[in-house]
């Protein structure tokens, strides 16, 4: 018997509660997975509070990322002790998900750990960063390198923000940090801020083109702040576009695109193919300084994710917050 945080519809409405569970009651998958840790990312906000009915069928384990060890395998491809990741698929959405102390999954879905990381470095990176990292990626393939200007990051206290503020300061990039709430003013400085704005700023709808003011963007809150970012990017700059916590709508115009070059870059780390995945896991082992692991990192067990979900959702939750099913 193991502990699972399950969740089920009631007239309508999605409850969320701790459960035991037997091995038996997990999906007929390949790998059998002891999970170490998995992650409270905006996503498992959503699913948790059944906001914008992500999740298909009930009952459903949510954690769409999950770290830990192979306990047993029908797959050629892992033995039991092999340390693994998963993160996307569908994942705590259509499957069964990592906040649970074991969990049936897909071969396919899987990534070895990288040499140098363990579960609870995998899972503060996590989902967050792993899209932060595709983001960077995104960036530089566009041609966006440090001596060209300065990166705006949105949402840049969140879980992707933060690690992207992080990376790309450690890449030598001059950063500016959107964030609504002056609190976590000190905090993004340490992690590497240059500049700090304020949402209120970076929220007012904006003409068709502003005065250029970034080289690129990693953006996680979409709509008019999204809109915004494109009209202030610079000549040939790159926006990568990763969230929509700031609704799904896009209030821009084509003029960006057309007269400054403006690439929209879209980052979607679910269906991302493996060896993207493993580049962007290897680069986060270099690029992610670890001494920035321990600053944006908070631990919680089950019994608390449901609150964490609303706190995420309401924009009070600061870096990643990982989930340990054990606790």
């Amino acid at each position: 018997m193991f502990n699972a945080l399950v969740l089920e519809q009631e007239c309508g409405k999605t409850i969320a509660g701790v459960e035991r569970l037997d091995l038996g009651d997990l999906p007929d998958e390949e790998v059998l997975v002891e999970v170490a840790y998995s992650s409270l990312n905006y996503k498992d906000g959503l699913t948790v509070t059944g906001t914008l009915g992500l999740v298909e069928s009930f009952p459903m384990v949510p954690g769409i990322d999950l770290a830990g060890v192979v306990k047993e395998s029908r797959s050629d491809r892992f033995q039991p002790g092999d340390q693994v990741i998963l993160t996307g698929w569908g994942v705590g959405e259509r499957h069964w998900g990592g906040y649970s102390q074991y969990a049936r999954l897909k071969p396919e879905w899987l990534v070895k750990m990288p040499a140098g990381m363990d579960a609870k470095m995998a899972m503060t990176i996590g989902t967050a960063g792993l899209t932060s990292m595709l983001c960077v990626m995104a960036l530089e393939e566009g041609g966006v390198t440090p001596d060209k200007g300065t990166i705006v990051v949105t949402g840049a206290a969140g879980g992707v923000g933060s690690v992207a503020v992080s990376v790309l300061n450690k890449l030598g990039y001059k950063v500016a940090a959107v964030t609504g709430r002056e609190s976590t003013h000190e905090y993004l400085r340490a992690l590497g801020a240059d500049t700090l704005l304020s949402r209120e700023e970076m929220e007012k709808p904006s003409e068709p083109m502003e005065g250029p003011r970034w080289a690129g963007a990693i953006d996680t809150v979409g709509s008019t702040m999204l809109a915004r970012v494109l009209a202030e990017t610079d000549y040939r700059g790159v926006v990568t576009a990763c969230g929509l916590a700031g609704g799904l709508e896009l209030p821009s115009t084509v003029m960006p695109f057309i007269l400054r070059n403006v690439r929209l870059q879209g980052i979607d780390s679910v269906m991302c193919p493996v060896e993207v995945r493993t580049e962007a896991w290897n680069r986060l082992l270099t690029d992610l300084p670890k001494e920035a692991l321990g600053d944006i990192t908070n631990v919680i067990g089950l019994s608390e994710v449901s609150q964490a979900a609303v706190n995420i959702l309401q924009g009070k939750v600061r870096g990643r917050t990982l989930v340990d099913p054990n606790k």
